[in-house]
C-alpha cells in the first residue's frame, strides 16, 4: 500500500530531478545589544562603518512595531551598516548623552559623530530610504 502511494505522488509530482532547488541563506545581519557604556564606545562610537544606534524601551509599543522593519532594512543593506540596540532603562546615561527625550529615536553614527537622526515609529519605506541616503552620505 505504501509502495502503491509512493508510484502515485511521483507520477503526480514528477522526480526529484524535476523539482528545482530552493536557496536557504540567511542574510547577513550585524544587529547587536549594547551591553556597556564601554561596549557602546567600543562597537559604535569606534566605528569606521556607520552604525544605527535604536534607543528603544522594552514597554514601548511603537518600539515594539519598529524592531523587525529597522532589522529588515539593515539586513537588506548586507553589512554596509549595522545597528545597535540601546535600551533606555539599562543605559540612561546613554540616552541622556544622545538628547533621547521620547522613544523609538534612531540615530545614525559614524567615526564618533551623529550623522542623521530619526524619532517615533515610521513605516518601512520610509527607514529604507532614511538607511540608504545615510550609508550613501557616509561613504563620500
Amino acid at each position: 500500500m505504501q509502495r502503491q502511494m509512493i508510484n502515485i505522488l511521483t507520477r503526480r509530482l514528477g522526480t526529484a530531478q524535476q523539482m528545482r532547488p530552493l536557496s536557504v541563506t540567511a542574510q547577513r545581519r550585524e544587529i547587536f545589544k549594547v551591553q556597556s557604556a564601554e561596549d557602546f564606545d567600543k562597537k559604535v562610537k569606534n566605528s569606521q562603518q556607520p552604525v544605527v544606534v535604536d534607543f528603544f524601551a522594552t514597554w514601548c509599543n511603537p518600539c515594539k512595531l519598529l524592531t523587525p522593519r529597522i532589522e529588515n532594512v539593515v539586513g537588506e543593506q548586507k553589512g554596509s551598516i549595522k545597528l545597535a540596540k540601546v535600551d533606555i532603562d539599562e543605559h540612561s546615561e546613554l540616552a541622556l548623552d544622545y538628547d533621547v527625550a521620547a522613544v523609538p529615536v534612531l540615530v545614525v553614527m559614524q567615526n564618533g559623530k551623529e550623522v542623521q537622526r530619526m524619532v517615533g515609529l515610521q513605516d518601512e519605506d520610509k527607514i529604507r530610504a532614511w538607511v540608504a541616503a545615510a550609508v550613501k552620505q557616509t561613504k563620500q
